[in-house]
């Protein structure tokens, strides 16, 4: 019987190449120390289901065919820019079991008060910042799916 070779990924995390699941779930933040989520610019983002779980949809002759979960996620990326004034979209993906998108700041919004680089900080959220946008996004996302679900606190 062929064994999966197992291999240190990060500090504190191993990662099983079979089926590329992570056994320890504590990963390192690849944000920027010091960065100012909040200031004008594109951003990529990437958005995973839990546990990786295929929720969105399918691949059906050579494309991803979105479910109802997979249209959710497309409706909520939308709806992003209209409760922001300060904020565009641009090109975006759903996978089965993850999301791609970008999302511009448009200008900083915050008023000049917030005009030194601001760090987002547990329990203090940054307002109209790419963590708390993409919060956001989450929430509504995990709110709408599990009302379709009717699996109310579920993890998406």
């Amino acid at each position: 019987m062929h064994r999966a070779p197992t291999v240190t990924a990060r500090k504190n995390m191993t990662m099983d190449t079979s089926n590329n699941n992570c056994v320890n779930h504590h990963r390192r933040s690849i944000r920027l120390q010091g960065y100012d989520y909040g200031q004008a610019g594109a951003y990529f983002v990437t958005v995973v289901a839990h546990g990786r779980a295929c929720l969105f949809g399918g691949f059906v002759d050579g494309g991803v065919q979105l479910n109802d979960e997979g249209n959710i996620v497309a409706e909520e990326w939308t709806s992003t820019a209209s409760m922001r004034n300060n904020i565009s979209l641009d090109a975006f993906v759903i996978m089965p079991n993850h999301f791609h998108g970008i999302i511009i700041i448009l200008e900083d919004c915050r008023g000049t008060m917030h005009r030194a680089p601001t760090r987002e900080q547990f329990g203090k959220p940054t307002s109209n910042s790419i963590p708390t946008i993409i919060r956001g996004f989450k929430a509504a996302v995990t709110k709408r799916i599990n009302e379709h679900r009717a699996t109310p606190g579920a993890p998406v």
